[in-house]
């Protein structure tokens, strides 16, 4: 899928999904909110209709509250105000999960059955996710702040696609037979690692829990995830049909709660084979280090990005725009691969600046479960903050402030899309993850220059190359240390391509083949051979 494909289908209206929204309001494809104004879609929301069923933790096949009887708030981004509370998990929580992943691998069906039954349970699941895609896709954007149209035309057939890819990796996961010096008769087999810990961000849920559970189940290993505390409600929801697909008790568990005490907990627990997570990079760092003071189980981590997004002299300057635009400003700039280094050639830079301006005031933002709407609200209330620091910061270290700069509305989370020029590699928004709709652009003359430039960072998560030159995009794609590129494209996530990050954006890959890797051993088998035909 191209990436201009996926910007034009975020930006088609949805037909009207009236069992969402609550009666007298106007649905999707309805109004839409102006740019930079503050409409009664942000003040007065639409109410979706979709129940919340699921608030306790999942463990043995159970929803049980939590043995503290402690609960945590899950907000509505679009006004602050509660829209559930969640059972809070903690150590002992993990505890009782992991041991139910335990016995659930040492003496349950899940790991002993045939590859192709857990392929048909994992196929009926996501034909089951297809039947309720509406309440699902409705239950990420109430919880997450995502569009709707985003929300329902992407990342829930995305869901379905990678769980079908794994399905149908199931059962063609197999060792080799091996040619050795002497008589020997070798062979490798690849086992399931075991209990694999999961822990996902906020800021994809579904996709997150796709990309780890997908892999994990296809290898036939059992799972304790946490969600995060902002958006712990898709997982809870997909999870019980999973069970319904028919999942045995105990293979997956989902407790919610905090990284401190439920995420630490998992994280160091002797009776974890494997984690995976994906987070920030200072938050990876407190994982690999409580994975490896622990039982030194093996780590995947995918972590925080600064990627450069890099328009070269001969580009199409409108296109060049359109997508630096849809490469920082998707998902509410909450991407860790977000292109938020624009870099532009000097000989286009003022007309790329000017159009890149006028792109960002033309956003569309408002209420996410309005059809047209290009830009919900952040995640929560410190993001919110977080993202208006780093603005202040922009114009205090001296960039030019060209659009945006503010919040948008003055209830819940929205912020304007802001777009800095004149940034230098030594600001502080041209170095940190800002996780927001801010687009900060930098001006560069040479190839060597912008290479040098692009390379000096501490993160090595993805980058983006627009050019006519098929040498210039050759040389860039071999010089930059990034584990994705994209050439004239952007955000291109294939359930068969893998992702993953060089440096402090991590080790290890997901989706694809190569996260299978993650979740097996390999072991040699050797066996003598007797005056064998031959070797």
């Amino acid at each position: 899928m191209a990436g201009r494909r996926i910007s034009s289908l975020l930006s088609r209206s949805l037909a009207s999904s009236p069992a969402l929204l609550s009666k007298g309001r106007r649905p999707l494809g309805g109004t839409t909110t102006g740019k930079y104004s503050t409409s009664a879609a942000v003040e007065t929301p639409i109410t979706p209709s979709v129940k919340v069923n699921y608030t306790q933790l999942l463990i043995n096949g159970q929803f049980l509250d939590s043995i503290s009887g402690k609960t945590f708030p899950t907000f509505d981004p679009r006004t602050g105000e509660v829209i559930a509370n969640v059972a809070e998990g903690d150590a002992k929580d993990v505890d009782l999960a992991v041991s139910a992943a335990r016995k659930a691998f040492d003496e349950g069906p899940w790991p002993r059955m045939t590859a192709y039954e857990r392929s048909k349970i994992i196929l009926r699941f996501a034909d089951l996710v297809e039947k309720n895609a509406e309440e699902i896709a409705a239950l990420e954007t109430w919880d997450n702040g995502k569009t709707y149209e985003q929300s329902a035309k992407l990342e829930v057939p995305m869901f379905v696609r990678i769980f079908r890819y794994y399905a149908g990796w199931a059962d063609k996961i197999h060792g080799l037979t091996v040619p050795a010096d002497g008589s020997y008769n070798v062979q490798t087999l690849h086992e399931p690692i075991g209990v694999a810990g999961q822990i996902i961000p906020w800021n994809f849920p579904l996709l997150m829990f796709a990309w780890k559970v997908g892999p994990a189940l296809a290898c036939g290993n059992t799972i304790v995830l946490k969600t995060a505390e902002q958006t712990p409600l898709s997982a809870l929801y997909v999870a019980k049909l999973l069970h319904e697909a028919g999942l045995p008790e105990g293979v997956l568990n989902i407790v919610s709660g905090y990284g401190p005490t439920a995420g630490a907990a998992l994280a160091s627990h002797m009776e974890v084979d494997k984690l995976a997570f994906t987070g920030s990079t200072e938050t990876g760092k407190v994982v690999l280090e409580l994975a490896a003071k622990s039982n030194l189980k093996p780590v995947t981590l995918e972590l925080g990005g600064k990627s450069p997004f890099i328009v070269c002299e001969d580009a199409d300057v409108d296109k060049a725009v359109e997508m630096a635009h849809f490469a920082l400003f998707f998902n509410q700039g909450q991407c860790c691969c977000a292109g938020s280094r624009t870099f532009v050639h000097e000989k286009v830079y003022d007309e790329f600046i000017e159009k890149a301006r006028k792109r960002a005031v033309n956003r569309v933002v408002g209420d996410p479960f309005l059809g047209g709407i290009e830009q919900g609200p952040q995640v929560d209330g410190e993001q919110f903050k977080k993202i208006l620091r780093y603005i202040k910061s922009g114009i205090e270290g001296g960039a030019t402030l060209e659009a945006g700069g503010e919040r948008f509305g003055s209830k819940g989370y929205y912020v304007q899309p802001t777009v800095f020029s004149n940034v230098k590699d030594d600001m502080k928004i041209a170095q940190e993850e800002i996780f927001g709709p801010v687009q900060t652009i930098l001006k560069y003359k040479e190839i060597e220059e912008v290479i040098r430039r692009a390379n000096a960072s501490r993160y090595g998560l993805a980058a983006g190359v627009f050019t006519q030159n098929i040498n210039t995009a050759n040389r860039l794609t071999r010089a930059l240390r990034v584990g994705s590129v994209w050439i004239n494209c952007f955000d291109i996530f294939d359930a068969a391509i893998p992702f993953g990050g060089y440096k402090m954006s991590g080790h290890g890959r997901e989706k694809g083949i190569y996260s299978l890797s993650n979740y097996l051993q390999v072991k040699a088998v050797v066996t003598p051979l007797e005056n064998p035909a031959w070797l």
